[in-house]
């Protein structure tokens, strides 16, 4: 039979075993998140940086511009605040859809520039790890492939992540 002395360190390894056997079975993962918000063009899926995104809107009493790009859709009164509104369609070398009930105004921001950029519908607002945006495949071309930050994947569907600071310094030029 085993004295005290020799109980007690048995006991003592055991529940040291223990400690790293629960130890190693908690170990969390912390995943960087970021936030996308998933748009259509065409029936195409889009999405921007939800931190760049500050509002999404109806479109609403839209007032065109004589003499502006056709890459700018009109300017609108937000509380006070004239606003343009950017169609990025042509831009990005997509057949322009008709505006219905789905349709939606993105506020964003970026490098203090401040506009609407007008997308055929919103689809969602999501967290994703941050590894899940991939570089741009290399088979994206013309227009959309200057104006692409990345990939990711929504529903089984590529959506091409664009980067809105890309787009707003190209209308600043124009």
């Amino acid at each position: 039979m085993p004295s005290p002395a020799e109980r007690d360190k048995t006991d003592r390894i055991l529940n040291t075993i223990n400690e790293l056997r629960a130890d190693s079975m908690e170990i969390e993962i912390e995943e960087e998140k970021i936030k996308l918000v998933v748009f259509t063009l065409s029936d195409k899926l889009f999405a921007f940086y939800g931190d760049m995104v500050k509002e999404i809107f109806y479109p609403q009493n839209v007032t065109s511009v004589p003499g502006a790009s056709d890459f700018i859709a009109g300017i609108m009164n937000i509380r006070g605040d004239i606003e343009s509104v950017l169609n990025i369609h042509k831009l990005l070398g997509i057949e322009e859809s008709k505006q219905t009930d789905e349709t939606r105004i993105i506020m964003a921001a970026t490098n203090n520039i401040r506009s609407g950029i007008l997308v055929d519908s919103v689809q969602d607002v999501l967290d994703v790890p941050e590894e899940s945006v991939t570089d741009p495949v290399l088979t994206i071309t013309g227009p959309l492939k200057d104006f692409s930050a990345g990939q990711t994947f929504y529903k089984d569907k590529t959506v091409i992540v664009l980067d809105i600071g890309k787009l707003f310094n190209k209308f600043s030029h124009e």
